[in-house]
């Protein structure tokens, strides 16, 4: 996606497409945005080898309400658990591996995202 594309997209899904763009550079494979399941969203859905991965990204411009990572709660996490569940079954997907990571994005004032990736934040 063109740097024009990316600029004209609300903030949080910028982040999103940033996210995608810097895992894609190491290696996954994304195979689903904002997938939706009984009012939650999965931000990215990607392939990392042998595992599918269940990405939350979570985007901030300051840290006045925390840094970004700090934002998912255990309520947030259960409902993206029930979300990845029904990914699973709508696709027919069983003994697979599986985990969840977070992709924080940050931009300061630099405009530059700091990015950090947590692999199996979920434990």
């Amino acid at each position: 996606m063109e740097k024009n594309q990316i600029d004209s997209l609300p903030f949080g899904h910028w982040g999103e497409e940033v996210a995608a763009s810097f895992l894609e550079k190491k290696g996954y494979q994304i195979l689903e945005r904002q997938f939706h399941f009984h009012h939650t969203e999965i931000d990215l859905i990607a392939r990392d080898g042998d595992y599918l991965v269940f990405v939350e990204v979570k985007t901030r411009s300051s840290a006045d309400f925390g840094w970004p990572e700090e934002a998912l709660t255990p309520r947030k996490k259960y409902h993206l658990r029930r979300a990845a569940e029904g990914y699973l079954y709508l696709n027919n997907l069983n003994n697979i591996d599986c985990r969840f990571d977070v992709v924080s994005i940050f931009f300061g004032p630099s405009g530059q995202p700091e990015i950090e990736h947590f692999e199996n934040a979920f434990d």
